[in-house]
């Protein structure tokens, strides 16, 4: 690809991506549009390679900042769901799956505790996910809070390599004629 269709590519996706995040004002949409913003990033990892892609995620983080309200939305943006589509394509190049797994799950672990350090840090109370009229102690909440999110990150890991062959079906050829590839 040329390197005019290349900064095109990366900048209407960047575009894409951070409307995406705009959207986030709506309920329930900041645990749900984080992740499709960075599955959009999956085509430039694809055609352009994994240098456009992470500075795509960069352009996007930092606008983010800037941008969008949903303080949530953008800590699961920049915190993992903006670069995981990219290290996604790093890590399946391991050979046992069983490892490759370990790593993706390790990387999703340390990438939630950190978030809550964060949150933590920065004045959040982590009381706050405490359930109401629950005897359950914030560390047992945390603990399912963490299971849940492991689950939904394994269905959402799944769900992007199944999305994988309708890109390259519909959506790669459909490119490649307006890029000009």
């Amino acid at each position: 690809m040329k390197h005019t269709a290349q900064i095109a590519l990366s900048g209407m996706i960047s575009a894409l991506s951070l409307l995406v995040l705009l959207l986030t004002i709506f309920p329930f949409s900041t645990y749900a549009l984080p992740p499709l913003a960075g599955a959009l990033l999956i085509p430039l990892v694809i055609d352009c390679g994994k240098k456009w892609a992470f500075g795509a995620y960069a352009a996007v983080s930092l606008l983010s900042l800037f941008l969008i309200s949903d303080m949530e939305s953008k800590m699961l943006f920049i915190g993992f769901f903006g670069y995981y589509p990219i290290i996604k394509s790093m890590l399946e190049t391991i050979r046992t799956r069983f490892i490759e797994w370990l790593a993706k799950l390790l990387l999703f672990n340390i990438a939630a505790v950190s978030g809550y350090a964060v949150l933590s840090a920065i004045g959040f109370s982590l009381e706050e996910f405490s359930i109401p009229g629950s005897s359950m102690p914030l560390w047992g909440v945390l603990l399912a809070f963490l299971v849940a999110g492991n689950a939904i990150f394994i269905l959402y890991d799944i769900g992007l390599t199944r999305a994988l062959p309708l890109y390259f079906s519909r959506f790669q050829p459909m490119l490649r004629r307006v890029i000009g590839r």
